[in-house]
């Protein structure tokens, strides 16, 4: 079957509008030249690079599997962007993120995804805590959701904080079989009662092909790794998650057996 390789537009920041202090690596919303808003995560910002990697890979991971997420953009800052920022942290931040960042588009009026207000159907539910415990995204729990409410629809956001291992050092890709003992605290892990279909619908949507035409996205100004090629640093990606995916079940058998004991 052929795959669509998917493809990220590249705008350029016209006007920065305000930081959004409730992330830790200082996001702002910005506005483009295209003439609509985005959310910037910044290469300058505390987390590094590798956020933005994870952030690209898993958000379109995650749009591979059908889930919703804001549209992705590779977002261009001018260094004129740091001379005129009052404010010296931002100033800092701004300068050390002239060039290519990541966006996402803003979901004006969305709402923070309340598990005490709204009910997830098991299916989507169970789909998400799948792509979580693949990618190892520790950063979707009940005090920090990651989710949006946004006409009524649930959209997946945040996603720097996945593929923490990458930040191990050499041979973090070969770790095989790593457990994932955080989806304990998985704001979804009660609703998802469709672990076994969701793990299913993985192998069949995330194909070879369409991991390495995903890992192929991350720009090679990225990929900063001393002593390996762009082009390798790709192939470990690719590695992991296929490593993942190849033992699956013990991620899924590990949150299935934590949701009995929640439920």
């Amino acid at each position: 079957m052929p795959v669509d390789i998917p493809e990220l537009r590249t705008v350029n920041v016209t006007r920065y509008v305000t930081p959004l202090r409730e992330g830790g690596s200082l996001p702002a919303l910005v506005e483009a030249d295209d003439n609509f808003l985005y959310v910037v995560k910044f290469r300058g910002a505390g987390q590094g690079l590798k956020a933005l990697v994870a952030e690209l890979i898993v958000g379109e991971l995650a749009r591979a599997l059908g889930l919703r997420v804001p549209e992705l953009v590779f977002i261009e800052l001018n260094e004129a962007f740091g001379r005129t920022e009052p404010d010296e942290e931002i100033q800092d931040l701004l300068r050390a993120s002239t060039g290519r960042n990541l966006a996402l588009h803003y979901l004006s009026g969305a709402i923070t995804f309340d598990p005490l207000v709204k009910t997830i159907e098991p299916q989507l539910a169970s789909l998400i805590v799948w792509l979580d415990c693949l990618t190892l995204n520790v950063d979707r729990t009940a005090r920090n959701t990651n989710l949006l409410m946004w006409h009524r629809e649930l959209w997946l956001i945040d996603h720097g904080a996945a593929l923490y291992v990458h930040h191990i050092g050499p041979g973090w890709a070969e770790v095989k079989n790593r457990p994932f003992a955080q989806v304990k605290d998985h704001v979804l892990l009660p609703q998802a009662a469709e672990l076994a279909w969701a793990d299913a619908e993985g192998h069949t949507r995330l194909t070879p092909e369409r991991l390495r035409a995903i890992v192929a996205l991350v720009p090679d100004e990225w990929l900063q790794e001393p002593d390996l090629t762009p082009e390798q640093q790709r192939a470990n990606y690719v590695q992991f998650l296929e490593n993942r995916l190849a033992a699956s079940e013990i991620f899924v058998q590990e949150a299935t057996t934590a949701r009995h004991a929640l439920v």
